[in-house]
């Protein structure tokens, strides 16, 4: 049973099948997923009894049959952080955990569990994307699992261990000259000529759906209840949106109420045309050129920019851009007070929360979600020479003793 009716123009509500279409052929507005809400009779208890995956909100997710793969993907912890808290002199922080999504460290196992689960239902033979690394790494995972043929577009400039994310799971790798959204323009063309089904392109309706589910998991894990503030980091605009969608989605079918919390876009400097619309006063972004670490959200023309700027104002949010430093500085503190190891996405997003307290955009004492996207494994290298180096010592007793005792007089 679905609640899936069909596709609706963001901008004009021209309607349209639940086909691999994205685009409106009227207004070139972007599709999304339109469900019948009166059918979905859903109870906090049924949910609560449901595996801890994504699919525990399968009524609000846009596929028709069963799902196909993302058994073991979302419902990734949401970690409160009395350490982080203390430090930025605030009462109530959580970060909710994408770092250890499954099967590949980032909140993309969400989306393209639903996207790859629709592609099927479609009949596409070759999973596709273009990607900054991380999508690359899930679209190949899910792939391999469903038993179909993947080939992923990347920058050629990617960090390692994204590239390695990707090759061990025997994708067809095409690696471009150029940036992301060079990779993303020559794969539109590819979908529209050869029929492959990307998830983040011709199936990026479906797609961006799944990101819903963080939305939906932060609320379940505080007890269906809103956070005051929510911070999220943009790249090409997929994630903001539809947490609040998701958001909406609760409160429309009385899962909980109250009001929506403030929603706050995450961005690096080096790549921050949302924020810059921001601040401008701009309905629309204008395009950039990336120059950041944090690669992963280095889209300079997100496709939904226009949407992330939508939410962000109806919520009464605001928008931060962060330098490299900051950035490299804040994962430096995530570790270290939490434990948590995340990319300069991640990193962003909490140098963000810092600069929105430190001017007093977000109060001290109201409940603040950090949404963090993606494993800092893959991108070790952007700390490496910050961190302090190993003593090295030899295995006789005495010469830790000699360390230990020039350890104490410096004490």
């Amino acid at each position: 049973m679905t609640a899936l009716i069909g596709l609706q123009c963001h901008l004009c509500k021209a309607s349209f099948p639940a086909e691999a279409i994205y685009v409106c052929d009227k207004c070139l507005g972007p599709l999304e997923p339109v469900y019948d809400y009166s059918s979905i009779h859903l109870t906090r208890e049924q949910i609560e009894r449901r595996p801890k995956n994504l699919w525990r909100y399968r009524e609000l997710l846009p596929i028709t049959g069963e799902p196909r793969t993302g058994f073991n993907s979302g419902y990734t912890p949401l970690v409160r952080c009395t350490r982080l808290a203390e430090r930025l002199g605030v009462s109530e922080l959580y970060i909710k955990d994408d770092s250890v999504n499954h099967p590949t460290l980032s909140y993309k196992d969400r989306v393209v569990s639903v996207a790859a689960t629709r592609a099927v239902e479609l009949g596409f033979k070759v999973l596709a994307c273009a990607s900054t690394g991380n999508l690359a790494n899930s679209v190949a995972a899910h792939a391999a699992r469903l038993g179909i043929e993947s080939c992923v577009f990347i920058p050629d400039n990617l960090e390692a261990g994204k590239l390695l994310g990707s090759a061990i799971f025997n994708p067809t790798i095409l690696a471009i000259a150029g940036n992301y959204d060079d990779v993303n323009r020559l794969c539109t063309q590819v979908a529209d000529r050869y029929g492959w089904g990307f998830v983040n392109i011709n199936l990026r309706s479906y797609y961006a759906e799944g990101a819903k589910t963080m939305g939906f998991e932060i609320v379940e894990q505080l007890g269906w209840r809103y956070p005051k503030h929510l911070i999220s980091p943009v790249a090409g605009g997929t994630l903001l949106p539809r947490i609040v969608r998701g958001l909406r989605e609760l409160r429309e079918i009385g899962l909980v109420d109250g009001e929506l919390p403030k929603v706050y876009a995450a961005q690096a400097a080096g790549c921050s045309p949302v924020v810059n619309a921001l601040d401008a006063g701009l309905e629309y972004p204008e395009p950039v050129r990336p120059n950041t670490i944090a690669k992963s959200i280095a889209i300079g023309n997100p496709a939904d920019g226009y949407q992330v700027i939508q939410c962000v104002k109806a919520t009464g949010g605001a928008g931060a851009a962060v330098s490299d430093e900051a950035i490299v500085g804040a994962i430096q503190l995530l570790a270290e007070t939490e434990g948590i190891f995340t990319e300069p996405a991640g990193g962003t997003t909490l140098a963000a929360t810092i600069d929105l307290i430190k001017r007093g955009i977000i109060p001290p004492d109201e409940s603040i979600v950090v949404c963090i996207t993606g494993n800092g494994y893959k991108t070790a290298e952007v700390v490496a020479d910050k961190l302090t180096a190993p003593v090295r010592l030899s295995r006789a007793f005495k010469e830790f003793e000699a360390w230990h005792a020039s350890r104490e007089a410096v004490v």
